[in-house]
């Protein structure tokens, strides 16, 4: 977990931390242009469980998500950097795909900033559709759910004119995950959501 969190902090949140733990089972060469990171066949990688809960309050686990291919991102809801284009891009596949789109679900990466304000913000700006799903929980959960998912997550603080500010650097990193329950594909930011929709379209 250090070294996926001292990559994710050298890249600030570039992904790299998350594709070194893929490359030490999956090869060091790059994908090929518009593949995803890495791929499993069904049935080969279980994805790990975790029970959390929505921005509405209503349960969200692995089990409840089985039946329909589900995307699992991990966002930062107050981030004004690369989150808000990963949120674009995965807003396409739902758009796209229109009644066959996987269910999204954004495990937030910044526990304080997970705030009803936010969320509706995020909503307005990032233009996220009705059927978007935050992961929610206390910090301890998340973070098993960070570290199952090779998630690196780091708090920076930095004082900027007398004023600490509060920055979470962490790995842009989304999991297609079919309908049993399995990881299909893994996807590190950049990617595009034509991509994405050719995986979840063979795995559906």
């Amino acid at each position: 977990m250090r070294v996926l969190l001292f990559a994710a902090t050298a890249v600030v949140g570039a992904g790299i931390g998350v594709a070194a733990a893929v490359r030490s089972t999956h090869g060091s060469g790059a994908p090929a242009a518009g593949a995803p990171y890495a791929g499993w066949a069904a049935g080969a990688r279980p994805a790990p469980a975790f029970r959390l809960r929505d921005q509405s309050g209503r349960a969200l686990t692995t089990a409840g998500l089985r039946g329909r291919v589900t995307i699992v991102s991990f966002i930062d809801p107050v981030c004004r950097n690369l989150c808000p284009l990963e949120a674009k891009e995965l807003t396409g596949v739902v758009t796209d795909l229109g009644s066959a789109a996987p269910a999204v679900v954004a495990v937030s990466v910044n526990p304080p900033a997970d705030t009803a304000s936010a969320f509706r913000q995020d909503a307005r700006v990032w233009k996220l559709p009705r059927s978007w799903r935050w992961g929610l929980g206390p910090e301890r959960t998340l973070a098993h759910v960070w570290r199952d998912y090779a998630i690196g997550v780091q708090v920076q603080r930095k004082t900027i004119a007398g004023v600490t500010v509060r920055d979470v650097v962490h790995t842009e990193a989304a999991y297609v995950i079919d309908a049993r329950g399995d990881e299909r594909a893994l996807f590190v930011w950049p990617y595009r959501a034509a991509d994405v929709e050719k995986v979840v379209r063979s795995v559906s």
